[in-house]
Order: structure tokens, then C-alpha cells, then sequence
């Protein structure tokens, strides 16, 4: 007899000779349940006394935890900014300044360990391309000096110094075109379509001395706020030079660079922050120590790996 068939039995069977009904037992059919479906929480039954130890233990954790976080953040944090929130006091210290330095530190060391010329940032379709903004450190210099720029190389392996005019780079190295994304450390990034010679090629063509492991890229054509000269100067280390996406930069969105975007020639490093990009480059002297670069003397990170 199948299933069915004793069902249909029991439903049919003459009951009134007994009076008794014939017991039931109830079934409940197994949901099949998900392995990531929500579990009911199992009931946890705890004694008063201990709750109230918990309680007690969790409140003073909490709040050891909340004055640890307000004693941090009042050393960490800038003078100015503790002075708006009512802290008078000056707490800058050597201290505070070691452990911000460090962390700048800790953060270049992470990118440096991180950095591969095999590793290239992505590339984008024209269509992708997005306003890029005149962002100079201060004033945007008067075109009167594009005319007269060179660009001078110092710290070659010939032991001499070299000055170098835009015909002189157009005419000597091939042009290569790529549309990466600009990373500012300000917090807004663009897509944008460059063409100039690796930085690379200018390297092979004209020799580092040996023990050179640093390039010092100088822009003597920047100005403060207030349109006074002031020189800007970076630091990029020669590997990252030697990256097959790192140009000097002579042409913007298929034309000539303009003084907005650092004509003539412009250092463009993907896979550094847009401060290492530097506009309007006059010098680059090669050298063995790593320079103590203008936003480094300000306290900024000094690799600025993307």
C-alpha cells in the first residue's frame, strides 16, 4: 500500500464504534534553507549579576576608547584646526611631527614596494576625456618666456651641461600619444590626452652619470600668488623616469601645449600624484641623493605614488 492508499484508508475508516479518533501527528515540512539565509538567533539566558558586570565592562571600554581617540586627535591634529574647536593650547611638538612624518613615511614606502615598470596605469578612449583645469602652485605665467626657454641638462656621464630648444626634442625623438587620468592630491582627478617623448629615450640619449639615482625637475618660470618668481623644483627617482608611460609632455589633446597646461614641455608621470607634474620644466639635473623636493620642504609625502 502506498502512501496515498493508507492516507485515503485512514480518511475512510469507521471511527464511531470506538469513539475515539484516531491520533494525528503533525508534520511540518522542511524549508530548504540557503547557506547565506538569515539563522534565527539562539535564545542566551545570562544571570543578572553578570549582565550587569558586561554592561559595566563594555561602558568603561567604550570610553576609554572615546578618550583615546580625543587625545590622538588633539595631537594629530593642526593648531588652527584645534583652535576653531576651542583648544587653545599649542600642541605642536617634535613628537607630533615625527609621527606624522613617519606615517608620510610608511605610506611612501607601501607605493614604493608597489611600483613595477611592468605595472601601467589604465588607458581611455577619446570619448572618455574630461576638462582638465589650469591648476599652476600660484599665478599662470606670462607666455613672453616661451621664445627664450631651453631646456638644460645637468649631471650627464660626459660631465656636461646641455641646453636643449623644442625643435631640438620634436626633430630628435619620436612622439607617443596616450590618454591616462591625472590624479591630483587635492581630490579631483581628468582624463586627458597627452603626446611627447619618454623620458626614457631623453635618458638613453643623454647618459646619467653612474652613481645618478634621482632627477631634480626645476621649473624657473613658476610664480607665487602674488606673481613673484618662485622656482619649483621635484624630485622623481630614475626608475620611475624609466617608466614606458612617463613623457615630457609637448602636446595637449592634439595640439601644442599652451601656458595653461605648461608649454612648452611638461613632465607627465601617470603613476605619480599631479604635484610631481611638473609644468613649464627648464632644468633637469641628475643627481645620487634624493633632493629634498618644494612640497617635501612643506611636509608632503615625497614618493606620491599613485
Amino acid at each position: 500500500m502506498n502512501n496515498e492508499e493508507k492516507h485515503d484508508s485512514l480518511q475512510g475508516k469507521d471511527t464511531s464504534s470506538t469513539g475515539v479518533e484516531p491520533e494525528m501527528k503533525s508534520v511540518s515540512a522542511k524549508k530548504s534553507r540557503s547557506f547565506f539565509g538569515e539563522r534565527p538567533l539562539p535564545a542566551i539566558e545570562m544571570a543578572p549579576r553578570v549582565l550587569h558586570y558586561q554592561s559595566r565592562r563594555d561602558f568603561l571600554v567604550f570610553g576609554a576608547g572615546a578618550l583615546a581617540a580625543l587625545a590622538s586627535g588633539r595631537f594629530l591634529l593642526p593648531q588652527n584646526t584645534l583652535t576653531r574647536l576651542g583648544v587653545g593650547r599649542n600642541t605642536d611638538s617634535p613628537a607630533k611631527e615625527w609621527f606624522l612624518n613617519r606615517a608620510l613615511r610608511i605610506d611612501d614606502d607601501v607605493a614604493e614596494a608597489l611600483y613595477s615598470v611592468n605595472r601601467r596605469v589604465p588607458t581611455y578612449t577619446k570619448s572618455q576625456i574630461t576638462p582638465l583645469k589650469n591648476n599652476y602652485n600660484g599665478t599662470t605665467p606670462d607666455p613672453g618666456y616661451i621664445s627664450g626657454w631651453t631646456l638644460t641638462l645637468e649631471g650627464l656621464a660626459s660631465g656636461l651641461s646641455i641646453s636643449l630648444d623644442i625643435r631640438n626634442l620634436l626633430a630628435r625623438f619620436p612622439v607617443q600619444e596616450q590618454i591616462t587620468r591625472l590624479v591630483c592630491v587635492e581630490g579631483w582627478s581628468a582624463i586627458a590626452w597627452w603626446a611627447g617623448l619618454r623620458f626614457d629615450d631623453l635618458l638613453r640619449a643623454y647618459s646619467p652619470m653612474s652613481q645618478a639615482k634621482w632627477a631634480r625637475v626645476e621649473s624657473s618660470v613658476n610664480l607665487d600668488a602674488s606673481g613673484n618668481p618662485d622656482p619649483y623644483f621635484m624630485s622623481l627617482d630614475l626608475e620611475t623616469a624609466r617608466h614606458p608611460q612617463t613623457l615630457l609632455a609637448t602636446h595637449f589633446n592634439g595640439q601644442p601645449l599652451t601656458v595653461d597646461h605648461g608649454a612648452p614641455l611638461r613632465l607627465l608621470v601617470p603613476v605619480k600624484l599631479g604635484l610631481k607634474n611638473v609644468k613649464a620644466i627648464t632644468k633637469i639635473a641628475y643627481v645620487a641623493e634624493e633632493p629634498r623636493d618644494y612640497w617635501a620642504e612643506r611636509g608632503y609625502s615625497r614618493y606620491d605614488g599613485v
